[in-house]
């Protein structure tokens, strides 16, 4: 749904409540899975800290949702559960207007309590302007102990102004995956490369 200004929280409830029953935009789910072999994954890999401690912050992180603290995209609803069948709404602010996009979580990897790795994926509803799948994981590389951040995402065009703005939209795909990782490494207390 695009809007000309950003949507008040009655609003955002509505749509929450709206996007409930909603199926998924496309099938399977498990699209972005590592051992797919569909065409136009695309994935980022960041480290964002060190050792276990690091870790279960990064793992904390990802279940409270921290990936979106960056100041252009919100998740409602707030602290959502990050269990197969929920459903969240992301707000996006861009180029002088708003998107809500429907999404669900459709998968988890990994242990949320134990386990050197973490992480879950979830899926465009109808009601989002992209139809596709996005994992969020968090795991430590067994020889460096890096604890390393990757997005794994595939989607394409379903509103005509997603659409007609590819490469605008493959633009901010982009932008999100660097600031994604910037805010991982904020939610964990890493510092920040220098460039």
């Amino acid at each position: 749904m695009f809007l000309v200004r950003r949507p008040d929280r009655d609003a955002i409830d509505r749509f929450l409540r709206e996007s409930r029953d909603l199926p998924l935009s496309y099938d399977p789910p498990g699209i972005v899975r590592a051992e797919s072999a569909r065409r136009g994954i695309v994935e980022a890999k960041v480290a964002v800290g060190h050792g276990p401690r690091d870790f279960e912050r990064a793992r904390a992180a990802l279940l409270a949702w921290r990936q979106f603290d960056i100041g252009w995209i919100e998740t409602f609803p707030k602290g959502a559960p990050v269990e197969a069948g929920s459903v969240v709404a992301v707000l996006i602010q861009h180029l002088g207007f708003w998107s809500l996009n429907g999404c669900r979580v459709v998968y988890c990897v990994g242990s949320r309590e134990e386990g050197a790795s973490f992480g879950f994926a979830y899926g465009t509803l109808t009601n989002h302007a992209e139809a596709g799948e996005e994992l969020f994981e968090v795991f430590i590389d067994p020889r460096t102990e890096e604890v390393m951040y990757r997005i794994r995402a595939t989607s394409w065009p379903r509103a005509t102004l997603a659409l007609v703005g590819h490469p605008i939209v493959r633009a901010l795909q982009a932008r999100f995956r660097r600031d994604s990782a910037t805010a991982m490494r904020l939610a964990i207390g890493r510092p920040l490369p220098i460039s």
